[in-house]
């Protein structure tokens, strides 16, 4: 497995890994890495095809992303992590917590995607984007991603509020690959009978105004997952983390202590 693009950031508390989700790189998190670089090592991957990780051969799949990001793991020397993943990045997050459990503190899941779950939706855009891509080039595809998909309504709408242009610009730097490669992907197990087995807190979070498939994944991860919470994120579109990202990070910062008294119940009588 070819090593993805990756970076360190921190040098003290547990690490925390953040997966961004498809046409993205890690920059998505930018909110994020200046909220928790004091208290936690993050892990910044940018998944084959993606950002400093776009030279990276395909097949582009969610089994490739999942061993790409073990990989990073390997790499850093990174035993156990919390992990936070966007829609593509929440599927192989719980890839990696069905395949490596024992390396995975906690899943922070926003706008998730179940492996091996249809989701027409989302099917039919990418197809949509891949056909442009081929037809008249990805810079073209990419605008048009931006412009018709459902998840970056709420951008579209509050363009200053959501910092819509510098998220156009993390699109803009899309490879396109992804969506070029005819070559076939792993197929994906299909996690639905499993997820009973997955132990660790987990934190779903949506924005109100999600689009419904994703609305409806995350209803059936919190009536099935064992150990969940869900938010719904007022306000909020398809990426919550980038459009409310206040909201979102002292979220998960609550999400994070209540996680690390659950796993050392001693930790908040220590100095």
């Amino acid at each position: 497995m070819a090593l993805p693009k990756h970076e360190i950031i921190g040098e003290r508390g547990d690490w925390l890994t953040l997966l961004h989700g498809a046409t993205q790189h890690c920059g998505l998190f930018a909110a994020q890495v200046e909220h928790f670089r004091p208290t936690h090592r993050l892990l910044l991957v940018d998944l084959p095809g993606h950002g400093g990780s776009a030279e990276l051969p395909g097949p582009y799949g969610q089994m490739e992303y999942a061993d790409a990001v073990i990989a990073a793991l390997d790499a850093a020397g990174v035993q156990r992590t919390h992990l936070w993943g966007t829609h593509t990045g929440a599927a192989v997050s719980l890839l990696i917590a069905h395949r490596q459990p024992q390396r995975v503190a906690s899943l922070i899941l926003e706008g998730a995607v179940l492996p091996g779950m249809p989701m027409p939706y989302t099917t039919q855009v990418i197809a949509r984007a891949r056909a442009s891509a081929a037809a008249h080039g990805v810079p073209v595809a990419i605008e048009e991603w931006f412009r018709e998909c459902a998840w970056f309504d709420v951008m579209r709408a509050q363009p200053k509020t959501c910092r819509a242009e510098a998220h156009q610009q993390i699109l803009r730097e899309f490879s396109g690959k992804p969506w070029l490669d005819t070559s076939p992907p792993a197929e994906v197990p299909s996690l639905l009978a499993d997820l009973e087995r997955i132990h660790h807190p987990t934190l779903l979070v949506n924005g109100e105004f999600d689009v419904p498939e994703f609305l409806q994944v995350a209803a059936m991860l919190a009536a099935r997952l064992p150990d969940v919470q869900r938010a719904i994120i007022p306000g909020g579109g398809g990426f919550p983390l980038w459009e409310k990202p206040v909201i979102v990070n002292r979220l998960i910062d609550e999400f994070l202590k209540a996680a690390l008294r659950r796993e050392w119940p001693d930790a908040s009588r220590t100095g």
